[in-house]
């Protein structure tokens, strides 16, 4: 008679199982802790200063080591660029924590703003993303660098350094420092109000939206609520409507 072979315990195969499961979870775990230390964060867009390429509720996907700062231990196995004149980027800033902005002086140019319109070299720039929406005018925005110290909400420091950067109208960026600013240039504090960002403090640059949410228009986050049961009639619009679905996975540039 054939010899039929044993079969495993149950409880045998049961622990072969979940043994498998949490070796793939800590294969899962490890992946995820490299790329989000190594490679990729999320970031929120909290503010209008960047429209219209990158709004308010924009869910956004950076590289982290692109343009990591020299001296990264990952920049020699990963792909590495130094930072080109028009590229959005991240970096620390003492309040808030990070800001995001476009690269628009590199270090040794000479610029200036006239008239909203930046000049770089004697040359006025062709930025075809800079928005500029009508709002009560002011001189920081409209002609930089600035020979009066008249607004309020350019930092003193920073004004005082300007000065000694400035020769004919032009200011001259020091070596390892760039000069940012807002594509949303009238609603944007940027290198005009505080100053230069210093290579070492560029942390990212952006890949993708992942998502992106609307914010409440003024009329619903100001409507009257009362105790009526009643039917939404506008309950799918407001469940379709609360994502920007045509932003998602929209490449960065």
């Amino acid at each position: 008679m054939k010899e039929v072979p044993a079969q495993e315990p149950v409880f045998r195969q049961l622990s072969r199982g979940l043994l498998e499961a949490l070796v793939s979870l800590l294969r899962l775990i490890v992946i995820v802790l490299f790329l989000h230390t190594f490679l990729l964060q999320p970031f929120l867009i909290p503010s209008e200063s960047m429209e219209q390429t990158l709004l308010a509720g924009d869910f956004l996907l950076f590289n982290k080591q692109e343009l990591s700062p020299a001296g990264s231990l990952t920049r020699w196995i990963l792909p590495y660029r130094e930072v080109r004149r028009g590229d959005i980027v991240v970096f620390h800033h003492p309040d808030p924590h990070f800001l995001v902005k476009r690269i628009v002086g590199l270090p040794g140019d000479h610029l200036k703003v006239i008239g909203g319109r930046v000049s770089i070299n004697g040359q006025l720039q062709d930025e075809p993303y800079a928005a500029f929406d009508p709002v009560r005018r002011s001189q920081v925005q409209d002609i930089f660098p600035a020979s009066i110290y008249s607004d309020p909400q350019v930092d003193p420091e920073w004004w005082h350094q300007m000065q000694n950067l400035t020769s004919n109208g032009e200011l001259t960026i020091p070596t390892g420092e760039y000069f940012v600013m807002g594509d949303n240039r009238n609603h944007s504090r940027d290198s005009r109000y505080w100053g230069f960002v210093d290579r070492r403090e560029i942390v990212a640059s952006p890949l993708m939206i992942y998502f992106s949410v609307r914010r409440p228009a003024s009329s619903e986050t100001q409507r009257a609520a009362d105790d009526r049961l009643g039917l939404d009639r506008e309950l799918p619009a407001r469940l379709t409507g609360f994502a920007r679905w045509k932003r998602i996975f929209q490449v960065v540039h």
